[in-house]
């Protein structure tokens, strides 16, 4: 495995308003916006922080119209051969969502799903004549944390190990709620993953997006038309986070270095 193999690259957000999402998101989490142009695609919006993209903006396609399929948001993880990862996934219990498929001068995708149903992104990355920038991790903008409700955390970990070279950092214990599993990708803590509560109906990744203070990001929420739906709260290591929804109703969450 390379060390890009397992890394998070990107995170997307499919929406039936995209103007409305850009107008909420930029004003939450101050993200600016760019439009891009693919071939036989249409317009395709990037979330930027200080000129750096970070996220992606898409309307819904018309093939997943009518499917139940809410507004939401998913991440990729980048992979050296997305279609052996994608074949490693089916063979280790997974499914694949989506065939691989190539996005010109992009890179090739597949949309995948662990054993327990939890839906992800993976790509090979088209090769680039020169580096773009990254934002630093802990920048404002970014995204901070990437966690998952799983079907079963243990059997979770264990998966997503195998196939991304994941490696568990630590565990807590989180009293009924069970134990929740910190992991590492090349050395640098990224996430962590649980065992669903039953509160939540389905397993699913949820991704935390970095904002300088909590308090005052709530108003930024409630005021644009969203809500939020749990927190805020302090987590180990003294950050502070929400779960929140957007206008149309896809599920995010914020962390902040203070209230």
């Amino acid at each position: 495995m390379s060390k890009t193999h397992g890394k998070f690259i990107w995170c997307e957000l499919m929406t039936p308003d995209t103007a409305a999402a850009a107008k909420f998101y930029s004003s939450v989490v101050g993200w600016t916006t760019s439009d891009m142009q693919v071939e036989g695609m249409p317009t395709y919006t990037i979330f930027e922080a200080n000129g750096i993209g970070v996220a992606g903006l898409m309307e819904f396609p018309a093939e997943l119209e009518g499917q139940g399929i809410p507004p939401n948001w998913t991440g990729y993880v980048g992979v050296d051969d997305v279609d052996q990862t994608a074949k490693d996934f089916v063979v280790n219990g997974g499914a694949v969502r989506r065939p691989p498929q190539d996005i010109p001068s992009v890179g090739r995708f597949a949309v995948v799903a662990d054993p327990h149903g939890a839906v992800i992104c993976i790509m090979t990355p088209a090769p680039m004549e020169q580096t773009w920038p990254e934002l630093a991790p802990d920048a404002p903008g970014n995204v901070g944390w990437h966690e998952l409700y799983a079907g079963n955390g243990k059997e979770a970990l264990a998966f997503y190990s195998k196939l991304f070279g994941w490696t568990k950092d630590s565990e807590m214990d989180m009293g009924p709620m069970g134990v929740y599993y910190l992991f590492s990708h090349d050395g640098r803590q990224i996430g962590g993953m649980m065992t669903k509560p039953d509160s939540v109906p389905m397993p699913c990744w949820s991704y935390y997006f970095i904002v300088p203070a909590i308090d005052a990001a709530i108003e930024r929420v409630t005021s644009g038309g969203g809500k939020v739906v749990n927190g805020p709260m302090e987590v180990p290591g003294g950050s502070w986070i929400i779960q929140a929804t957007d206008p149309q109703g896809a599920f995010f969450c914020l962390v902040a270095p203070k209230r």
